[in-house]
């Protein structure tokens, strides 16, 4: 049985009025995902605002993760870089910190080749002794890990586990469960394409729509693990508008915006994300949670 399989809910990273890191806040959401029965959280993603991060913040927020979670579910941590030596660092203090797997982000800008993308995901691999996934998201570092260099760093690299795929190339995906070892966990980046992803031999999705609506997204992905697509179809037709919404500006702007409605987060950003551009996005977001039975946080 694969071991990170299911839900993980990308996190977004909650800041005070005055532009701090919200504990108490991101204690409360951690709470909510597990109670409402994720299979795994996901700190310092880029819903989690991690370029803006300070080392120092980036590595808190990893370890108030563990901490939180007090091993309830998985922490796949995000600590990938542009920089390998960088991602090597916060690598290692995420496995210090007692993290149970690491995500890894195509290094981005740089636009390294196929040849530097594979020494870069080794030379961190190799640095720590816990599961790797890499993130594969051309659309936000202007590289694709090709299909030949994802099996070979899988077969290289006993740690390297599984890929976070949100090149929204579905053709893409399938070749990586066909060539990839029997083993290898492929997890959706993408709401919309996560039961796609599951019927082509797929595990399960790293989502954003999880931070508001973590039980819907529990249900849909567990039905369709286990073979009961046509529930999970139904239910993806109530959350398609939302998952569209989520899109209607830059991730993780209306998530954070969702949950800020609820009283789970303010709606803080750290530049250069920042609140709605449009203000009638504002409403589409609302529109998109009113059918749902969304909960909100009492303690508000």
């Amino acid at each position: 049985m694969k071991k990170f399989r299911g839900v993980y809910t990308a996190l977004v990273t909650p800041f005070t009025e005055n532009g701090l890191v919200d504990m108490k806040a991101f204690k409360k959401i951690i709470e909510f995902q597990i109670t409402n029965n994720v299979d795994g959280l996901v700190p310092c993603g880029t819903t989690g605002e991690s370029p803006t991060l300070s080392h120092a913040e980036h590595d808190r927020v990893i370890a108030a993760t563990v901490k939180y979670a007090a091993g309830r579910v998985p922490v796949i941590a995000g600590t990938g870089s542009n920089a390998t030596s960088e991602a090597v660092r916060l690598s290692q203090n995420a496995e210090v910190a007692g993290v149970d797997a690491l995500l890894l982000v195509n290094p981005y800008y740089n636009k390294p080749t196929q040849k530097g993308l594979y020494l870069h995901f080794k030379t961190i691999a190799d640095a720590v002794g816990i599961p790797c996934i890499l993130y594969n998201i051309k659309g936000r570092t202007g590289v694709n890990i090709e299909t030949e260099t994802l099996v070979r760093l899988a077969r290289d690299c006993e740690n390297i586990i599984g890929v976070k795929e949100a090149s929204g190339d579905l053709n893409q995906m399938r070749a990586v469960i066909a060539q990839a070892p029997e083993d290898f966990i492929v997890l959706s980046g993408d709401d919309n394409m996560a039961l796609d992803l599951i019927e082509a031999g797929g595990d399960g999705v790293i989502s954003v729509a999880s931070n508001i609506m973590p039980q819907y997204m529990q249900s849909m992905i567990h039905s369709a693990l286990q073979q009961d697509f046509e529930k999970a179809r139904q239910l993806e037709q109530q959350l398609l508008p939302f998952f569209g919404t989520c899109f209607c500006e830059t991730n993780p702007i209306p998530i954070k915006t969702a949950l800020a409605m609820y009283g789970w987060c303010q709606e803080k950003f750290r530049l250069p994300m920042c609140s709605l551009e449009n203000e009638a996005h504002r409403q589409q977001i609302m529109d998109a949670l009113a059918p749902l039975t969304i909960t909100k946080n009492q303690s508000a």
